[in-house]
């Protein structure tokens, strides 16, 4: 009897299950229910709505009944450093707000007068972004210090759903990680650092590792849905996933995980939290099996998502690509520049930004989606440069997994300005290293490396 694999995966503007099995020694993958995501505007407050997003998982879980496909296990992965505060009764303290948000602005300064960003960095080997945890819970500390006193329980995003599917609570470690409260040697929370920070340490239970059973569907999940699944940790940051599933067993390759975030790096086993890394802005995430993803943060295609919404013409992202391809702007921004975060108008800043730096202002749809592509592929050459001068390795060939592995000029470019060959695919990379994990957990590969193996073999794989 054919075994099916469960991925919800969750991403900043959607999210999807997706069905695996393996057939004929490959995996085989189906997408069997899709929804939308995205921050609600609520009263000046970017928030999540995870009501919503756990009747929209519920549903993808109806949709596998329905199908006749009744997944052996289940698995969430979401983005990083947002979480739910939960009180004695297991409600949410005041809203989840999201990491794009403004709340933050200022926190910086309000941990370091507890602990220096050099401390914070050398403690946790997590690069700084105003959005992490750390400065999140400064936030409600500062705004809301009657959520920190009555909150009895820290969830991430993914570790909620799988709360609310189970009813027991976990917190996943590669997610974890991200938050910059994790001790790279301890792979455990810094709880000397929370204790300093003037947060509970009773918040953050122990954190377990991808692969481990979080339990079954509680009676009334099994009830709702119309079957019974255990619940497994992936990497529940969806880049842990990403990259688990890049389709190489070559030791310190360099992939990008590319999507909204363009998130460009090599695995390592060991955390790098030195001055120069730290001034370089690279960041060391937790991976499986405690590999640590050494990498950096940009912007990515959450520029070209972003202008998309604003062109008056409803466009596909191919056509946009084609579009650029035949401009011939050299304008460059800086994709990692604070402005192109949560701009009210991402073409007005990329070109404020262009005007600003005297170079030619983009107009039309091209020349706006050129300027980005290109902006891209440069920060990526750029990347690529600090790795091997903080790695002492080259590298020969940038692997992308992850939707951006679709954006084919994108994928010229990156080729164009690294010098260096391109491996693009698989494009549902996410949704694969979540699966992944879970078939590892069931036996079904003997190891990572078989795994890889299994998925280079699976999947289209295009070379640039």
């Amino acid at each position: 009897m054919k075994k099916y694999y469960l991925a919800v995966d969750i991403g900043a503007s959607s999210g999807r299950h997706m069905l695996s099995s393996i057939e004929d020694g490959k995996m085989t993958l189906e997408e069997v229910y899709r929804f939308s995501n995205g921050m609600d505007n609520k009263d000046g407050v970017l928030c999540w709505n995870v009501e919503r997003l756990f009747k929209e998982i519920v549903s993808g879980l109806k949709k596998c009944t329905e199908l006749g496909k009744i997944p052996v296990s289940v698995a969430i992965d979401t983005w990083g450093v947002d979480y739910v505060l939960l009180d004695d009764q297991n409600n949410i303290l005041g809203d989840v707000v999201g990491y794009r948000d403004k709340r933050t602005e200022g926190m910086d300064d309000e941990v370091y007068k507890v602990v220096s960003q050099e401390e914070l960095y050398k403690r946790t080997g997590i690069q700084k972004m105003i959005f992490n945890t750390v400065y999140q819970l400064m936030a409600v500390k500062k705004q809301h210090p009657e959520y920190m006193e009555k909150a009895t329980s820290l969830l991430m995003m993914p570790d909620y759903f799988h709360f609310l599917l189970t009813g027991v609570k976990k917190m996943e470690y590669t997610n974890a990680t991200t938050g910059q409260l994790i001790n790279p040697k301890t792979n455990d929370w810094d709880y000397e650092l929370i204790d300093m920070l003037g947060y509970k340490k009773e918040l953050f239970v122990p954190v377990s590792m991808p692969g481990e059973v979080v339990g079954e569907f509680t009676p009334e999940i099994q009830k709702e849905v119309g079957f019974n699944a255990k619940v497994v940790l992936p990497g529940t940051h969806d880049t842990a996933s990403a990259v688990l599933a890049v389709p190489t067993n070559k030791d310190h390759a360099l992939y990008i995980s590319s999507g909204t975030w363009s998130l460009m790096g090599v695995e390592r086993k060991e955390a790098d939290c030195s001055e120069k890394s730290m001034k370089a802005n690279f960041t060391n995430e937790g991976g499986y099996d405690h590999r640590y993803r050494y990498l950096k943060n940009i912007m990515g295609l959450w520029m070209i998502q972003s202008v998309k919404k604003e062109f008056k013409d409803d466009l596909s992202f191919a056509t946009i690509c084609e579009m650029a391809s035949k401009e011939s702007i050299t304008s460059i921004v800086d994709c990692n520049d604070d402005a192109f975060l949560a701009p009210d108008s991402m073409i007005a800043a990329v070109q404020d930004f262009c005007r600003n730096t005297n170079q030619p202002v983009p107009e039309s749809v091209g020349e706006i989606a050129a300027v980005i592509y290109n902006s891209l592929a440069k920060c990526y050459s750029d990347t690529i440069k600090e790795i091997e001068d903080i790695t002492g390795i080259e590298y020969d060939t940038v692997y992308v997994v992850g939707g951006g592995a679709n954006a084919g000029y994108l994928n010229e470019l990156t080729a164009k300005y690294t010098g260096r060959k391109v491996s693009a695919g698989p494009t549902e990379a996410t949704a694969i290293g979540n699966i992944t994990v879970q078939m590892l957990a069931d036996g079904v590969f003997k190891d990572l490396a078989e795994a890889r193996t299994a998925i280079g073999n699976s999947f289209d794989i295009k070379k640039y």
